[in-house]
């Protein structure tokens, strides 16, 4: 189905062609005055200086050709040359009856679709995800859900931090605290143990210590510099033991993201793109882009137009290992031959926005990517405290990701769970909380920092979470008793007269369902959705108290109110889908 926008549009923009001018100013937008009018053309006044006319002028020009049609109930011309505008109610009725009777609320799929690869996540193996890694995981999932929905190709990939200096790290300090492990062993020609010599618990203290000692100890650091080196080399034990590292740290990666309801479509890592390393920097060499520069092997991306000093972008170090930079680079060598994607987007902490601008400009410059693939940088703000420093625990330490998560989902009050057995309570609880979690973070323009208010957050009041999923169920309510008061309601309904305001109110809100995503999608913006669900959530109470719906006697009007509050489900349960989470049957 068509927007009712892009509906309106056509006739306002044929309207401009015949009045002699450019159809592109007859766009027609949401009203920002719904006091006055529910839709407006405002291109009257992007016209005047083009056509040396006042916008007045220009709109009683167009407003002659408006002519009489099923859409339109009324059309007004107010200075300094706003064209107002009002929908027939049945238009209203009608649009809302497709959007009920075809699949996702009448959405139509793009006719452009694209191969898009969204890197999002991005943790580094041996380390837990804590409070920095939730903007990336649910922004990403967010945007991957939407353009999937959109009609483009999608393909998640995590990008795993797993053959960095982190692990020449933990391998160096390995080296210091077992010695005698055969995996240090450059003579050693046997097997290696299945086992690993370490836990999970082991790595998590293992990381933090050596990463401390390496800042107070240039000695150690040059040693772990080493390590990282021998193994990005191909070193027989230390490759062991990063498989061993994998193996340990994998699970817990994946049961974490897993309970934010959050996947992927591949679990690669700079790991994975190391082969690609050695074809691409003998390339750069070749095609006159890479030279030495204090002993490094760098790209100049400089442009003329920077009125900022630009770093060139490092391809190997001086002594040979690659870095962030080297495997930023393979990796879209690695996903242009096996996915040929026309767009790879990065959802990153916004304070890397220079490493990509480096990256992005290197692979056009050196044809690491083909000039027409976009590159896009998704930053993203930090989440503070109500202090507002990023978030911590009481102690003042990085808070682990699960504990986060434990502490909204202890702080969510269920109203009737002494009703309920222990489990169907614990369940609800991790529902409503990763609705908390993630709408709390979504209703925020990507790029904004925002405080984590965890009172706020878990509210089933405002614009909050859990307040979306309490109106939903609300719904689910209504629908349950109406099955078992009258059936013939809910089989037969069908949109009649909208007899309040209140209804058109709602009405409006649930028929702008599919340009909200289309423009959320095209914006990378899951906030522009989240302000509709709320909008739509706060209409339909609105409604709900206005209208007595399970007391209503005549049967049509039932019937046509049975359609609005299951239109307004639908359209709910969609979005939130979107966004990463769900409701629950009852609450």
């Amino acid at each position: 189905m068509k927007t009712v926008i892009e509906n309106l549009s056509e006739i306002f923009m044929e309207a401009f062609e015949k009045a002699g001018y450019d159809k592109d100013f007859g766009r027609v937008v949401v009203s920002a005055r719904p006091d006055l009018c529910q839709y407006q053309v405002n291109g009257a006044m992007s016209g005047a200086k083009q056509y040396h006319k006042s916008p007045m002028m220009i709109a009683n020009d167009v407003m002659a050709n408006i002519s009489e049609n099923e859409m339109i109930e009324n059309v007004s011309l107010v200075a300094p040359g706003f064209i107002n505008i009002t929908v027939k109610d049945r238009f209203l009725t009608d649009y809302m009856q497709g959007m009920l009777t075809t699949p996702e609320c009448g959405f139509e799929k793009t006719k452009t679709p694209q191969t898009i690869v969204f890197d999002y996540g991005g943790p580094n193996v041996a380390k837990p995800l804590h409070v920095g890694h939730l903007r990336s995981a649910v922004i990403g999932e967010a945007l991957k859900r939407m353009n999937k929905f959109y009609g483009h190709k999608v393909i998640a990939d995590i990008h795993l931090g797993d053959f960095g200096l982190q692990m020449g790290l933990i391998i160096h300090e390995l080296s210091v605290r077992r010695p005698e492990l055969c995996y240090f062993d450059e003579s050693y020609q046997g097997e290696y143990p299945e086992t690993a010599p370490f836990d999970l618990k082991d790595l998590e203290e293992i990381y933090p210590y050596a990463s401390a000692k390496s800042k107070e100890d240039e000695t150690y650091l040059a040693a772990a510099r080493q390590a990282t080196v021998e193994l990005q080399e191909g070193r027989s034990g230390y490759r062991a033991l990063w498989k061993h590292i994998m193996n340990v740290s994998l699970p817990d990666l994946k049961r974490n993201y897993q309970r934010l309801d959050v996947d992927f479509d591949y679990w690669l890592g700079e790991s994975d793109a190391d082969t690609y390393i050695p074809a691409m920097v003998n390339k750069m060499k070749d095609d006159g882009f890479a030279y030495i520069s204090e002993g490094a092997l760098v790209v100049d991306v400089k442009e003329d137009t920077d009125t900022a000093p630009i770093p060139p972008c490092i391809i190997l170090k001086s002594d040979g290992s690659a870095i962030y930079e080297t495997t930023d680079l393979a990796t879209l060598v690695q996903r242009e031959h096996d996915f040929k994607p026309g767009r790879v987007a990065y959802v990153v902490d916004k304070r890397q926005s220079l490493h990509f601008e480096r990256v992005f400009r290197c692979a056009k410059k050196t044809g690491v990517v083909k000039p027409e693939t976009e590159l896009s940088f998704i930053g993203f703000g930090t989440v503070n405290g109500k202090d507002g420093k990023p978030f911590k625990t009481r102690s003042g330490g990085t808070m682990k990701l699960s504990e986060m998560l434990d502490l909204v989902e202890n702080a969510v009050n269920i109203k009737d769970a002494d009703q309920m057995n222990a489990n169907e309570v614990l369940e609800l609880k991790k529902i409503i909380g990763l609705a908390a979690v993630k709408y709390g973070d979504l209703m925020n323009p990507i790029e904004s920092n925002y405080i984590f208010d965890l009172d706020k957050f878990a509210s089933f009041e405002g614009n909050t979470g859990p307040y979306i999923l309490y109106t939903m169920v609300r719904i689910k309510s209504i629908l349950a008793k109406l099955r078992e008061k009258n059936p013939e309601a809910i089989k037969g309904a069908k949109f009649g007269t909208i007899t309040s305001a209140s209804e058109r109110d709602l009405a409006l809100s649930l028929t702008r369902f599919s340009h909200t995503v289309t423009e959320a999608v095209k914006k990378d913006a899951p906030s522009m959705i989240c302000s509709y669900v709320y909008e739509v959530a706060n209409k339909f109470n609105v409604f709900y108290h206005d209208k007595k719906i399970l007391a209503e006697e005549n049967e049509t009007a039932l019937k046509s109110l049975v359609a609005l509050i299951m239109l307004t489900l639908n359209t709910l349960d969609i979005a939130i889908q979107l966004l990463g989470f769900k409701a629950p049957e009852k609450m």
